[in-house]
C-alpha cells in the first residue's frame, strides 16, 4: 500500500512500515511541515497515498470525506509517547488489510477502531464500530 506520514508520526515509522512491504512517503521529506491539514491531503490524494496521522482534523468527513482521497487513517493512542505511538501503527499495519479501507477515514484507537466507508447517502453519524483485531 502507498503510504504518507504526517508531520506528527515519527519518520523512524518509514522503514519498519517498508518491511512490511508498504511504499512510505513522509510529509517531512516532501517539504510539507507546517504546511495547512488541506495541502497535505491534497498531496497525498495526487500521490494516491493513504494518509496516516494523529491530527483530529482530518476526520472532518466535511473537510475530508470519504471516498474523496485514498484514505485517512487517525490513529489515537492512549498516550502520545513515541512507543505506544509507533507500537498502535505498527500492530494495527501488520493486523489490518489496508486495501479493505482505501477511500475510508479511520480512526484506530488501542482496542477498536471506526470507520466510514465511502458512501453517497451516509450520514455523518453512520461509523462502523469493531475491535481491533
Amino acid at each position: 500500500m502507498r503510504l504518507k506520514l504526517d508531520e506528527n508520526l515519527s519518520r523512524r515509522l518509514k522503514e519498519p512500515l517498508q518491511e512490511q512491504g508498504h511504499d512510505v512517503s513522509t510529509a517531512d521529506e516532501e517539504g510539507l511541515l507546517g504546511r495547512p491539514d488541506a495541502e497535505v491531503g491534497d498531496a497525498a490524494r495526487q500521490e494516491n497515498r493513504m494518509l496516516f496521522t494523529l491530527d483530529v482534523g482530518f476526520a472532518d468527513l466535511r473537510r475530508f470525506p470519504p471516498g474523496g482521497h485514498s484514505g485517512v487513517i487517525l490513529f489515537r493512542p492512549r498516550s502520545l509517547g513515541p512507543l505506544a505511538v509507533n507500537g498502535l501503527v505498527l500492530d494495527f499495519t501488520r493486523e489490518t488489510n489496508l486495501e479493505e479501507l482505501a477511500g475510508c477515514v479511520v480512526v484506530v484507537e488501542s482496542e477498536r477502531i471506526r470507520l466510514r466507508r465511502p458512501a453517497p447517502d451516509a450520514e455523518p453519524s453512520d461509523w462502523e464500530d469493531r475491535p481491533l483485531a
